[in-house]
C-alpha cells in the first residue's frame, strides 16, 4: 500500500483523484487551506481509515518537512485557479503558485519522494501551432498584461522541477492539463462550462466572451485523474512533460448552444466584451488543442468520454455554484 500526498486535495481534481486512489486501497492525505478547494467536496471520504485530512496551505514548509517522510508519493495540484482569480488578485496568484511549488519540491528532494506536477496549458501561451506538442516553443502576452502571470508562474515551476530532475535525478512528472472538467467544478473563478450549465439550469443568459469563436476541448474529470495516477506510474514519464485533454474541438458559442440543448433550457445566449469582461489588455487564445501522442506511448491513454455525456452528467448531479 503506498501513502500519497494530495496538495490541494480539496479541490475539484484533487477530490476525484483522492477518491480514485481510496477506491485502490492506497492511502491518501489530502492537503488543502480551502480558499479555493471545498470541504464539501472530500466530506464524503471521511469515514474512509486510509483517508487523513490537514487544513492548511502548501507552502507551510515546516508542515511539509513533517509530512513529506510520511508519504511515497506527492501529487502537487494546489495552485490559483481561473481566469477570474488570476486578473482579480495578480499579486496572490504568482506568490501562491512560486512559494508553494518551491516549499513542496524542496521538501521531496530531502527525502526523495516522487512528485507530480499539475501544470496547464496556458503554459503554451498564444501559440498558434495546433495541435500543442510539449516539446513546442511557447509565445507568452506582454507582462503588462495580468493574463499571462498564472501561464509565466505555472512554467516557473516546470522549470524548477526540471531542474531538481537534471541535478539529483529526483522522479519528477509534469503534466499539462486542458480544461478539465466533471461534476464538483465551481464556476466562481471564471470556469466556462460549469458557468454555462449553471445558467442554464436557472434559465439565465448565457454569457459569451468575445464573439465565441475561440474554440476549446474538454475533458472529463475522471479520465484525466486515470491518467495522472498512471503517469505517476510510469517509469518513462520521469522527467517529461506530458499534456492530458481531449482532442474534441468546439468554440465557445457552440458550447453555449450545445449545453441548451442537452439540459433542454429555455436560456438565450448573450455576448459580452473581453473589456467589459476583465477590463482593459486581456489576451485570450483563439485555439487550445493538445498533442496526445505522448501519453498514448507512454501509458497508452486517450481520453473516454464525449462532451454531451459530460454536459449530462454535470446536469444531473445538481448545482455547480
Amino acid at each position: 500500500m503506498n501513502t500519497y500526498l494530495i496538495t490541494g486535495g480539496a479541490g475539484f481534481i484533487g477530490s476525484h483523484l483522492a477518491e480514485r486512489l481510496l477506491e485502490a486501497g492506497e492511502r491518501v492525505t489530502v492537503l488543502d487551506d480551502l480558499s479555493t478547494g471545498s470541504w464539501r467536496n472530500i466530506a464524503h471520504l471521511e469515514r474512509n481509515p486510509n483517508f487523513r485530512a490537514i487544513i492548511a496551505s502548501a507552502d507551510d514548509a515546516r508542515l511539509i518537512t513533517d509530512e513529506m517522510p510520511r508519504h511515497s508519493h506527492v501529487f502537487h495540484l494546489a495552485s490559483a485557479v481561473g481566469v477570474r482569480l488570476v486578473v482579480d488578485r495578480p499579486v496572490e496568484t504568482v506568490q501562491r503558485i512560486v512559494r508553494t511549488t518551491d516549499v513542496i519540491v524542496e521538501a521531496a528532494a530531502r527525502y526523495r519522494r516522487p512528485v507530480l506536477l499539475t501544470s496547464t496549458s496556458e503554459v503554451y501561451g498564444k501559440l498558434n501551432d495546433v495541435p500543442f506538442r510539449e516539446d513546442s516553443d511557447t509565445i507568452m502576452g506582454a507582462t503588462s498584461k495580468r493574463r499571462w502571470a498564472y501561464a509565466c508562474a505555472k512554467a516557473l515551476d516546470e522549470f524548477l522541477l526540471l531542474a531538481h530532475h537534471a541535478q539529483t535525478s529526483l522522479p519528477v512528472f509534469i503534466v499539462r492539463l486542458f480544461n478539465t472538467v466533471g461534476v464538483r467544478q465551481s464556476g466562481q473563478y471564471g470556469m466556462v462550462l460549469p458557468s454555462f450549465i449553471e445558467a442554464a439550469r436557472r434559465g439565465e443568459p448565457l454569457q459569451v466572451f468575445g464573439n465565441g469563436e475561440q474554440t476549446r476541448c474538454f475533458c472529463s474529470v475522471h479520465d484525466v485523474v486515470g491518467g495522472l495516477i498512471k503517469i505517476m506510474n510510469c517509469p518513462n514519464a520521469v522527467g517529461k512533460v506530458v499534456n492530458l485533454g481531449s482532442q474534441e474541438e468546439i468554440s465557445i458559442k457552440s458550447l453555449a448552444e450545445l449545453v441548451i440543448g442537452v439540459t433542454n433550457s429555455k436560456s438565450k445566449i448573450i455576448y459580452k466584451t473581453y473589456q467589459d469582461a476583465y477590463g482593459n489588455g486581456f489576451d485570450d487564445m483563439l485555439r487550445r488543442v493538445p498533442c496526445l501522442q505522448r501519453a498514448g506511448e507512454l501509458i497508452n491513454w486517450k481520453p473516454t468520454k464525449k462532451l454531451e455525456e459530460i454536459i449530462r452528467e454535470i446536469y444531473e448531479n445538481g448545482s455547480t455554484s
